[in-house]
């Protein structure tokens, strides 16, 4: 019986995650602002409210557990416009949380790890007497260029403005202010540690296939994989 009941409980589990996710032309999708073909919202989420404040492009995939919220909380009038638009194509990982109270843009094809957390909001700490959870926050608008990958467990801070095809490696936390299009940021904080320049290509130059700062890897000859093209050679 105790087998019985959990092959039932997984196949539930399995049927509710592919029929309740979120799919253009449903009934949830067409409280967005936007939702376009293609696009889907994987079950379960987490926390998604403001939906007439929030566009989707065509093609995108949100992974489980996601948090897309437009405002502090549900029912708010936020004005006419969009205040958190997705481009085309795009994936967000699993986990991850999109909070926006003025504007957060997040252009076509930008791919994210899980348990990225992108906010135009910040709390302040101007007043040193009243708990910093009760002060007033300060918006500033957040804009990521088309092309952007953004690794696991990153954080974009309000004000951070990123240009095409960045890298934004695992664990960063992106300060405000402009990054140019493709730059790799890393860090906590977060630092331009490579850039490429038309001319000069990439600033400091790219290492060579396999080459390490303690030398090849043991077990992969050449820095091959196991198995590899490299690791088969005598």
């Amino acid at each position: 019986m105790s087998r019985l009941f959990s092959w039932m409980m997984r196949a539930a589990w399995s049927w509710a995650r592919r029929s309740a996710e979120i799919r253009h032309g449903s009934r949830a999708a067409r409280r967005f602002a936007g939702y376009g073909p293609g696009t889907s919202i994987a079950f379960p989420t987490a926390t998604v409210f403001g939906e007439p404040w929030i566009e989707l492009g065509s093609h995108t995939l949100i992974g489980a557990d996601i948090t897309l919220a437009a405002g502090m909380l549900p029912g708010l009038d936020l004005g006419p416009r969009p205040l958190i638009r997705i481009g085309d194509g795009c994936t967000i990982g699993r986990g991850s949380h999109i909070v926006a109270h003025c504007s957060i843009e997040i252009g076509d094809h930008v791919f994210t790890g899980p348990y990225v957390y992108i906010t135009d909001q910040n709390h302040v700490y101007s007043d040193t007497e009243v708990p910093v959870g009760r002060q007033w926050p300060v918006d500033d608008p957040v804009r990521i260029g088309s092309g952007t990958w953004l690794g696991a467990n990153a954080v974009v801070l309000p004000g951070a403005r990123l240009g095409r095809n960045c890298v934004v490696a695992a664990g960063t936390v992106v300060r405000p202010g402009a990054y140019p299009d493709h730059s790799v940021i890393a860090g906590v904080p977060g630092r331009i540690v490579r850039r490429h320049d038309a001319e000069a290509g990439w600033i400091p130059p790219l290492r060579p296939p396999g080459d390490r700062p303690d030398g090849p890897h043991p077990s992969r000859p050449g820095g091959a994989c196991p198995g590899g093209p490299a690791a088969s050679q005598p």
